[in-house]
């Protein structure tokens, strides 16, 4: 079942946001509130939880805190990688997680953190054992990042893939299992016992599904956080395999990533777009909320046609309005 929704992924990361649209982030705490309002509005007791910040900036956490945003949370997600990408050492993870919630005087969720095997498997195992061992206790949730290495054919989610160099690589080697499904030396220390969760996203049709989810039900996985994609939304079939991937995680505690902009719905044609329209983004959340996060509803809820949460017609709807618009522009400049 559905334990809380993240709204949206790294935000501070141009990876996933491009502030350089939005740089004060404000069209971003506008789709925050509007989006956990329209969610609340659907189930009320549903936690809300504002994406993972990368790195912990406390400094984005203020701005945020600014523009209203810690009003419409319930807490906050944080990401670090100190061995990997930050400029922190894995030692400081306590005070980081410490800062966050003084900030931001909410709870703070840990919703990726790990560490690549790319040079050694051993390092990832040691960066894994001394980091549980530095957090438990401090966070309430903790989603090791990730169960499977990234297939070697797929492109990391990154905009920064020419700037990063050699460490572009290190996205590929985040796993417990490597991409084959092939146990890793750190799969052997990973507690056993419920108390940490994993952050895997499923991509479009993903062929790993079933077997995450044979492999978390037979390591006593109970927390998972997974993604809802906006801009798969679009895709044909989409509804059907948004359900596919709820009903086979139906029985973990999931955190429901929502994230992605529709290229089209964007100010840019790119999924990390803000939207031209924040109100766009809190139909998408509501609808995902009323399907998979019901109460007393574990995996997806049937709507009859014409439903105000009803995707193929949110989707029609909006393409119906985007050809609307095209054509007064084209009129307007004839």
């Amino acid at each position: 079942m559905v334990e809380a929704v993240v709204v949206w992924n790294e935000p501070n990361n141009l990876s996933h946001w491009n502030f350089h649209l939005d740089p004060q982030w404000e069209t971003f705490a506008a789709m925050v509130k509007l989006g956990t309002a329209a969610m609340r509005r659907v189930n009320p007791s549903l936690p809300m939880v504002l994406g993972g910040v990368s790195s912990g900036d406390p400094d984005w956490l203020r701005l945020q805190r600014s523009h209203g945003v810690m009003d419409a949370v319930d807490a906050v997600a944080i990401h670090g990688f100190p061995l990997d990408w930050n400029h922190w050492q894995l030692s400081e993870w306590p005070d980081k997680i410490a800062e966050a919630g003084a900030v931001s005087s909410k709870p703070v969720w840990v919703t990726e953190v790990g560490c690549s095997s790319f040079g050694m498997q051993e390092v990832a195992q040691m960066g894994m054992v001394k980091t549980l061992q530095l957090i438990t206790g401090k966070t309430p949730r903790v989603h090791w990042y990730s169960l499977y290495d990234l297939p070697p054919s797929w492109p990391a989610e990154t905009r920064h893939k020419e700037a990063e160099g050699s460490s572009y690589y290190r996205h590929y080697y985040l796993g417990l299992l490597q991409h084959d499904g092939t146990p890793k030396l750190a799969a052997r220390d990973f507690p056993m016992d419920g108390t940490v969760g994993l952050c895997q996203w499923f991509h479009w049709q993903d062929h790993r599904l079933d077997d995450a989810a044979a492999w978390m039900r037979a390591h006593g996985v109970r927390y998972l956080r997974t993604g809802l994609s906006w801009a798969d939304a679009y895709r044909e079939n989409a509804e059907a395999w948004f359900d596919r991937v709820f009903t086979a995680l139906a029985e973990f505690e999931v955190a429901m990533t929502l994230c992605f902009t529709p290229g089209h719905l964007g100010l840019e044609d790119h999924h990390t777009s803000p939207p031209r329209d924040v109100a766009d983004f809190a139909e998408f959340a509501a609808w995902g909320v009323a399907r998979y996060a019901s109460p007393g509803q574990v995996g997806p809820v049937n709507y009859a046609a014409g439903s105000l949460y009803d995707l193929p017609q949110m989707v029609r709807r909006r393409e119906e309005l985007l050809v609307q618009n095209e054509n007064e522009i084209e009129v307007a400049t004839a």
